[in-house]
């Protein structure tokens, strides 16, 4: 079972000596809001694990990771907002992110994008060939966006461009279309001359 995921917040409150925050923070309190939120929302089946502390009572904590401006968030002890309000989007990156280190992928995933024809033709190599999968719209959905960066990153590098589609078959990354349709052995397809030609088809 994997453990949880920790996201630790250093507002300004609190006390040090004879200093006591008076005035509440506003941009703290949203950052707390906003992280409810991903957890209830964005982060739906990842288990995490809030910790509220005040900053002045401990500012000393967040200096190693290099916090000194509340709101302080860090993610598994990773800074990762200070000093606004938090940015949504980077938190449910770097959450899943933290989630899914050392998790392998289960079952046969699709990443990709209405748009892209390798996509398409990636979905349809596997229909023929009769293989159930799950389809993962990165631009629609940000939570698979942010889970396909996380996985294929380690593997093609982090100066590799992550294009779509990104496919695995089991715990087996498989890369792209082309990939998937050598590892299933599909035919070439036959060009059909009744379907007739266009502008870019070669003259007979």
């Amino acid at each position: 079972m994997n453990k949880p995921v920790n996201i630790t917040v250093f507002r300004w409150a609190g006390s040090w000596g004879p200093f006591k925050v008076k005035i509440p923070c506003g941009e703290c309190s949203l950052t707390k809001d906003i992280i409810q939120d991903c957890i209830d929302t964005d982060l739906t089946g990842i288990e995490v694990k809030l910790d509220l502390r005040d900053w002045l009572s401990e500012w000393w904590k967040p200096l190693p990771k290099g916090g000194w401006h509340a709101p302080i968030v860090l993610v598994n002890g990773r800074l990762i907002s200070q000093g606004a309000a938090l940015n949504r989007g980077v938190l449910t990156q770097a959450t899943i992110k933290e989630a899914i280190i050392d998790t392998p992928m289960q079952g046969n995933h699709i990443f990709g994008k209405a748009t892209c024809p390798h996509c398409i033709r990636s979905k349809e190599y596997l229909e023929q060939a009769g293989v159930e999968y799950q389809y993962h719209d990165v631009v629609k959905d940000p939570r698979s966006l942010y889970e396909m960066l996380a996985r294929v990153k380690p593997i093609i590098g982090p100066k590799t461009p992550v294009t779509v589609p990104q496919i695995w078959i089991g715990d087996r990354y498989v890369g792209g279309a082309d990939e998937l349709k050598q590892i299933l052995e599909l035919p070439e397809v036959q060009p059909n001359p009744d379907r007739g030609q266009c502008s870019l088809s070669p003259t007979r």
